[in-house]
């Protein structure tokens, strides 16, 4: 049967800052293929560097600014919401984050005939207790509720009581570009803008400075690691201030380059020669797999959706929470053993080529929009039957 139009998929987003879930949603939203699938985006906040991103794509764009997740003004907005979903005859309406969850699910399930998937995309407990009750209600009500990493997809099946047959496993993906490798260089030339004296074990880390990335642990093993090792920090956040004074406190100051938020259309990680992501929880961490796509050694804690992308001593080497020791020793032998580096970078970047790549992750979460509009059997996608 011949459809008369595209699928309708509305996104939903809290804001356009530079983040995890963020980046994930607005790849996705670039890669989706325009001719099976009409875009468009709601979003709750105008703050963020992201939104260009999405102004490039040409979508219809619709601020819902609410105070808060409780306000009278905040119904107001969720009428208004579902008036705009009946109008546009909107097939499917994916909410990305913990706030769009709350807000978007209920008010889709109780005014509208539209299908409604909520996201899960973190390990750790949310910001606020009262956030993650809220948020279980939403998962509950929502007709799928997507989940970046096995990891997660079990949480929400112990934790939160989603039945399995709601629950849908769809990994963030990376682009082609993200494989590209520049040339020597380019690298050198970056090194030496950050800082970075020649001859240096480069170590990075990409991530927000937040308590749950666990920076702390990372600059006390730089502490005890000699001095060709330098660390370089790119992202910001919260605890900025407090790790710039860690450095001080543990005299490594100068080794540490703290290089903010850096937005680039290259891969980062290329620059490393070792990429550290020490966190104490995570859902599924683009960084990681971005690390792994530059051909980097990784060392990585296994919580959450890491051990989906990693397995140690093939394509890095996992490490145990919150304990120095072992993150040093995994640092030493990568510096001290260039073949190591060299086999645990190229099995990586093959296996992110080949369970992360974009054209498999998109097609099927576009099989997903497919079923939920009706214009696809469910059995198409695993779990998303029932």
């Amino acid at each position: 049967m011949a459809w008369p139009r595209r699928i309708r998929v509305a996104y939903c987003l809290d804001s356009f800052a530079i983040g995890g879930t963020e980046l994930n949603a607005v790849r996705t939203a670039e890669a989706l293929d325009p001719e099976r699938i009409e875009l468009s985006i709601f979003y709750l906040q105008n703050r963020g560097p992201l939104r260009s991103r999405y102004e490039r794509l040409g979508v219809p764009m619709t601020h819902f600014p609410i105070p808060n997740l409780y306000s009278p003004r905040t119904a107001v907005q969720g009428v208004r919401l579902a008036r705009l979903l009946r109008r546009e005859t909107v097939d499917v309406v994916h909410s990305h984050d913990i706030y769009c969850n709350i807000f978007v699910v209920p008010w889709v399930r109780t005014l509208t005939s539209c299908s409604v998937i909520a996201s899960r995309r973190w390990g750790h407990e949310a910001s606020r207790r009262e956030l993650g009750t809220i948020n279980r209600w939403s998962s509950l009500l929502a007709h799928r509720v997507l989940a970046n990493s096995s990891a997660v997809a079990g949480l929400l099946a112990r934790e939160e009581a989603v039945p399995r047959k709601k629950i849908v496993e769809i990994p963030n993906f990376l682009s082609d570009n993200a494989f590209e490798v520049s040339d020597e260089a380019v690298r050198i030339a970056q090194r030496g803008a950050w800082g970075l004296p020649g001859g240096a074990f480069v170590i990075g880390i990409v991530a927000r400075l937040s308590p749950v990335k666990n920076h702390v642990l990372l600059l006390r093993a730089v502490a005890q690691l000699d001095a060709r090792f330098h660390l370089v920090v790119i992202g910001d956040g919260p605890l900025r201030a407090e790790l710039e004074e860690r450095a001080r406190q543990l005299q490594i100051e100068s080794r540490v380059h703290f290089a903010g938020e850096v937005i680039s259309h290259r891969n980062l990680h290329e620059v490393f020669d070792a990429s550290v992501l020490c966190s104490l929880s995570e859902g599924f961490p683009n960084s990681l797999i971005e690390a792994m796509a530059a051909g980097r050694p990784v060392v990585a804690t296994p919580v959450g959706g890491v051990t989906d992308a990693v397995t140690h001593g093939v394509t890095g080497l996992l490490v145990p929470v919150d304990d120095p020791a072992p993150l040093v020793d995994a640092l030493r032998t990568l510096e001290a053993d260039p073949q190591l580096r060299t086999r645990l970078g190229a099995a990586g970047r093959e296996a992110v080529r080949m369970n992360f790549s974009q054209e498999t992750v998109i097609e099927k979460l576009t099989v997903l929009y497919e079923i939920l509009s009706g214009r696809r059997p469910a059995e198409h996608l695993g779990r998303a039957d029932g």
